[in-house]
């Protein structure tokens, strides 16, 4: 069992740092051995845990993907209604993105050095956080179209998603003002 928890434990290791790694330098300007070495080990023993630097990438961006979307799930079924269930949506993706700036900016700028079947896995899941966010602001306003829901959902990550560049202020700050941005953007009136 041990064996495994260290294992697990690289592997993260290794897609944090190069999270960091490619979010600073960006996905071509990093090497395995760049990856290798800020790890700790050569960048020959990163191919015990990957084929390849491209599937460094690919795990990456897969993994947040499928966190994002399940993660976002559990809380919208947890919701005891569909305003509470946005609130829930945007204080979760809140916490991810002031957490995981690195992840993000690996998003948005290295997306077409992703091999084409994780491109489309992450596209997919993609859409379904999309959708579930649609869903959740056509629950709270009923006469909200498809179109307009999946625009508002777009438009709010758009906002939570530049905390890369935009998070200047202490993360509790931060935090609390990118909710109450993202809560009047949605048109979900304040708690209280």
């Amino acid at each position: 069992m041990a064996v495994t928890t260290s294992a697990v434990s690289r592997r993260e290791q290794i897609l944090e740092t190069a999270a960091d790694l490619f979010a600073r330098r960006g996905f071509h300007g990093v090497s395995v051995s760049d990856i290798g070495a800020a790890c700790g080990v050569s960048g020959p023993a990163l191919y015990k845990h990957f084929p390849s630097k491209d599937s460094v990438l690919a795990e990456m961006l897969v993994s947040i993907s499928e966190r994002l979307l399940g993660d976002g799930s559990r809380r919208v079924a947890e919701a005891t209604d569909p305003v509470a269930g946005l609130r829930a949506l945007i204080a979760f993706h809140v916490d991810f993105a002031l957490a995981h700036p690195a992840l993000i900016v690996v998003q948005d700028r290295d997306w077409s050095s992703l091999p084409g079947d994780a491109r489309e896995r992450v596209r997919t899941l993609q859409r379904s956080y999309v959708d579930l966010w649609a869903a959740q602001c056509r629950a709270a306003d009923p006469a909200l179209g498809p179109a307009p829901a999946r625009a508002r959902a777009h438009a709010v990550f758009g906002l939570i998603n530049s905390t890369p560049h935009s998070a200047v202020l202490p993360p509790a700050d931060m935090a609390a003002l990118l909710r109450a941005m993202a809560e009047a953007a949605l048109g979900v009136a304040p708690a209280g």
